[in-house]
C-alpha cells in the first residue's frame, strides 16, 4: 500500500470518532443503528482495524454524509472548509452542498471572454433556479434571450435548451439551485407584507 494511502487510512479513526461525539452517539447507539459490532467500531475508531468499504458504507448512511466526508475530509478539528472548484465548459463551478441526491447548490463563475462565445443550448432532466451576484448573466431559454442584472433571478425547467454566458463579456458569478426534475425551489413572501401595503 502506498503512503498517501496510508496517510489517508490513518485520519479515518480519528474523524469517525469526532463525528460519533459530534452526533452525541454512543458506541452502542452506533452498533444499533448500523448493524456493526460495538467492538469492531471501537477498533475502526482507534485504528486497530483498517476501514474498509462494508465498513464505511453503513457509517455515512447512518451519518447521512457522502463516503469522500468519511476518508478524505480535512484532519479532525479543522475548521476549515475546502471548496474544490469544477471546471467545465470554460465555467468554475464551486459545490456548496455535497449531500447526495436532492437539490445541489454551485457558485457559479463565468469569466471574463474577450470574444463573445457562441451558445450551445444544453437539455437535461431537473430544474434549476439561479441568482446573479455580480456582473450581467446572458441566459438563453428556449426562444428567449434574456439580460439578467446583479440581483435578479431565474427558474426554469432543465428540460428547455438553455445556455448561460456572459452579457457584455465580463465576468458573471451566481449562485445555482438544482434539483431532480419535479422538485422546485420554493420562495416565500412575509404573510405580514400585505398588510403593511
Amino acid at each position: 500500500m502506498d503512503r498517501e494511502t496510508e496517510d489517508v487510512l490513518e485520519v479515518v479513526g480519528p474523524r469517525l470518532r469526532a463525528l460519533r461525539r459530534a452526533r452525541g452517539l454512543t458506541l452502542a447507539d452506533l452498533a444499533a443503528r448500523t448493524g456493526v459490532s460495538e467492538s469492531t467500531l471501537s477498533r475502526l475508531e482507534s485504528g486497530q482495524r483498517r476501514a474498509t468499504l462494508e465498513l464505511l458504507l453503513p457509517l455515512a448512511r447512518t451519518y447521512d454524509v457522502p463516503l469522500d466526508d468519511l476518508v478524505g475530509a480535512p484532519r479532525t478539528g479543522d475548521p476549515r472548509i475546502h471548496l474544490k472548484p469544477i471546471r467545465r465548459a470554460g465555467m468554475i463551478f464551486v459545490p456548496l452542498s455535497r449531500r447526495p441526491g436532492g437539490v445541489q447548490s454551485f457558485k457559479m463563475v463565468i469569466p471574463a471572454q474577450p470574444e463573445p462565445l457562441e451558445p450551445t443550448p444544453q437539455t437535461h432532466d431537473g430544474f434549476e433556479w439561479l441568482y446573479v451576484l455580480n456582473g450581467r448573466l446572458r441566459l438563453l431559454l428556449g426562444d428567449r434571450d434574456m439580460t439578467l442584472p446583479p440581483g435578479e433571478a431565474a427558474e426554469f425547467d432543465t428540460s428547455l435548451p438553455h445556455w448561460l454566458g456572459s452579457a457584455d463579456g465580463g465576468v458573471v458569478e451566481l449562485l445555482i439551485l438544482f434539483g431532480p426534475h419535479g422538485i422546485r425551489a420554493h420562495v416565500r413572501a412575509d404573510a405580514d407584507r400585505s398588510s403593511h401595503n
